[in-house]
């Protein structure tokens, strides 16, 4: 049996930044012209009834406005969520697991024991339940925040030219003309405004995301596996019924992984929503706008008196409609790519031949 398993794929690297990327940038195609959306809900003033005034002054091509800067980085940003939960995984193992290798995802894990898919049977559910998905999530949240705080500034600020509030006199032209402009404005700092907030959403964000869908794909999974013993049928194991069990086990696999990266996301973006409103307003302000009047606690007590509480839930909607299918769809693609990559080889160790 062991040798069995050192000639299984292996996960590497550079497959997972190929699968996370192709995972990534499948998400934002589908997600962006909702986030367009939501964040000219956010960033209106007054009341908007039956999505007026903005029907008549969008169009699909205005709703993929400022894709390009979020899909540019989906490759990036993905790689880091899913290699930053894996190697805090592995820390943790290590810290809790000293003497007992079989307890710890290595770099010659198989594809299905991979870092972010719910732990092996065998292990200790002391520390491989919702704290251990939790706190690595978090760790994977707070990397994430580093990347995708510049990317979100630059990509709001492209979505709301021409629309509801945009205090900016000079149009930018795209995500290299936004960049610029602000980097040689603002500096470095400008470029990172809202990171503060971008990181009280990120860190428990991702620590719920990645715990809850471990816990929700068991959940499916396991319901699955018992409701095909309970209509296996025949027992004979013959070519025909173990073709038949694996497609449907594969099956049931994609099914499992849909349904709880589209309700782990829907989840944890109804959470932290306030947040991310929070945030819109910071980074949609204008650039000269002095420190202290973008901070969260006075974002916070402006909305509150102008707008009252139901402000910081304006276009949860939308988000909960966009978090769905953009969720559903990131886990499976990323599993699928990556379970093609270690079959071929591409990307990581040459597969010996079980005969050699």
């Amino acid at each position: 049996m062991s040798e069995e398993n050192f000639q299984q794929p292996t996960v590497t690297a550079l497959q997972d930044l190929i699968a996370g990327g192709i995972a990534g940038s499948a998400s934002v195609c589908v997600g962006h012209p909702f986030d367009t959306y939501k964040v000219i809900l956010q960033t209106s003033s007054g009341k908007i009834k039956n999505g007026q005034p903005l029907q008549s002054s969008l169009s699909i091509m205005k709703l993929y406005r400022g894709m390009s800067a979020p899909l540019s980085t989906a490759a990036v940003v993905n790689a880091l969520i899913f290699s930053s939960f894996g190697e805090s995984s592995r820390l943790w193992d290590d810290y809790f697991f000293p003497q007992e290798g079989l307890h710890r995802p290595t770099k010659d894990v198989p594809l299905h024991e991979h870092p972010h898919e719910p732990r092996a049977e065998h292990e200790s559910p002391d520390h491989t339940t919702w704290q251990k998905s939790f706190v690595c999530g978090s760790i994977a949240g707070a990397v994430q925040a580093l990347v995708i705080c510049p990317t979100e500034h630059v990509k709001c600020r492209l979505q709301i030219q021409n629309n509801i509030r945009c205090h900016e006199n000079t149009l930018f032209r795209g995500p290299i003309d936004a960049l610029s402009k602000i980097l040689h404005g603002h500096g470095i700092r400008g470029l990172y405004r809202g990171f503060v907030c971008t990181t009280w959403r990120e860190v428990p964000a991702f620590g719920l995301y990645f715990s809850a869908y471990d816990y929700i794909k068991d959940t499916v999974s396991n319901g699955l596996a018992a409701s095909n013993v309970m209509g296996g049928g025949s027992t004979t194991a013959s070519d025909e019924n173990v073709d038949t069990l694996a497609t449907k086990n594969t099956l049931h696999t994609w099914a499992a992984s849909s349904l709880a990266g589209g309700l782990s996301g829907a989840l944890t973006w109804a959470i932290i929503y306030p947040f991310d409103v929070i945030k819109t307003r910071i980074q949609t302000s204008s650039l000269d706008t002095p420190i202290e009047k973008r901070r969260m606690v006075y974002i916070y007590r402006q909305i509150m008196q102008e707008y009252g509480w139901r402000f910081f839930f304006r276009g949860l909607g939308v988000t909960l409609l966009r978090a769905f299918p953009v969720n559903a769809i990131i886990f499976p693609v990323y599993e699928f790519t990556l379970e093609h990559l270690t079959e071929s080889g591409i990307g990581g160790p040459t597969i010996l031949a079980s005969s050699v």
